[in-house]
């Protein structure tokens, strides 16, 4: 490898690296219910550091015009939003939460910018123009996401605006991974031909479970709040009987047979490898935290590790789709 390609590699390695990590900070805001820690966008109640207490919050700083539209599209009447009123929405640790959240995207937009730069250092070719161009994408797409993060701080968690935020970051983890592995010296399994559509599938299948479950997530939100003051026995039938969820549950089935069908011929064609070994596990994994938070109950570290997960799955399958499909080619 050229240093020109070692280092683009770094770049998008770093890039993805934050945006599985990013992933994993997201699910802990959206599990600890920390969306909306920070009010406003891009400063956090109106500073650059937010405050750790109440006696901190400078109500000079706040834009009340925005807080009465978000209460209105909340349902609320606007007149309600006075400073009092704000100040009781005032929670140091789920500002504090949303904060890291958005600290850690910083990295994700560094590392794609010196994606972009390094792009250009690639050896002459073809592949070097594809290169350049999909690094401006994953940037474009950062970018695009970024603004949906404020879309979601200032819809009010809107359904809808979560799920593609999500849809966004799997579109840049395969873009990601696909860059990474044009630039890589591993060579790719012969007889893994036999096996590429089915992985394919398999990403595909992991892919859609991923934004269904993002929208039952929302479903859940819209439950809990149209029933505020029930406990959730009392209203979770909703949620099972709605097509979103039936669909969701049994898509799982799916991925656990295909996951099944390719462990199996992985191993009849002696390339069950560390890829395969490690989804098996995960997808095992994914099972019993779905499990559990069907039949047991919605714990917070459950719902961040079956989204943190999720992202990994993601990433590992479009790695091994790709080393297979180029044995394909």
């Amino acid at each position: 490898m050229t240093k020109g390609e070692v280092w683009f590699r770094r770049m998008v390695t770093g890039v993805l690296a934050f945006v599985v990590l990013l992933v994993f900070v997201g699910a802990i805001v959206r599990a600890t219910g920390a969306g909306l820690g920070c009010p406003d966008w891009p400063k956090c109640w109106g500073q650059l550091i937010p405050p750790w207490k109440v006696e901190q919050v400078d109500l000079s700083k706040i834009n009340y015009e925005r807080f009465e539209k978000k209460a209105e599209r909340l349902g609320r009447d606007p007149s309600t939003v006075t400073p009092e009123h704000i100040l009781e929405n005032f929670n140091p640790v789920h500002t504090w939460t949303e904060f890291v959240n958005r600290l850690t995207s910083l990295p994700v937009g560094f590392f794609a910018l010196g994606a972009v730069v390094t792009s250009f250092l690639l050896p002459m070719g073809k592949s070097r123009r594809k290169m350049i161009v999909l690094s401006f994408l994953s940037l474009f797409i950062i970018l695009v996401n970024a603004v949906m993060g404020a879309m979601v701080v200032y819809s009010g968690l809107k359904p809808g605006i979560i799920t593609l935020h999500l849809a966004l970051a799997m579109i840049l983890i395969f873009i990601l991974v696909y860059c990474r592995r044009e630039v890589s010296d591993q060579p790719a399994f012969e007889s893994g031909r036999r096996v590429a559509p089915l992985v394919w599938g398999l990403l595909a299948l992991v892919v859609v479970e991923g934004i269904l479950g993002s929208q039952v997530r929302e479903l859940t939100d819209m439950l809990a709040r149209s029933h505020k003051g029930e406990i959730r026995s009392q209203w979770i039938w909703e949620l099972e009987q709605s097509a979103v969820y039936l669909v969701h549950r049994s898509f799982s089935w799916l991925i656990v047979i295909l996951m099944g069908v390719v462990g199996w011929k992985t191993w009849k064609l002696g390339i069950f490898e560390k890829r395969a070994k490690l989804m098996t596990g995960l997808v095992f994994a994914m099972m019993v935290m779905g499990v559990i938070l069907a039949q047991v109950g919605v714990y917070p570290w459950v719902q961040v590790l079956h989204v943190g997960v999720a992202a990994i799955m993601v990433t590992l399958l479009c790695d091994w789709s790709l080393v297979l499909q180029r044995a394909r080619s």
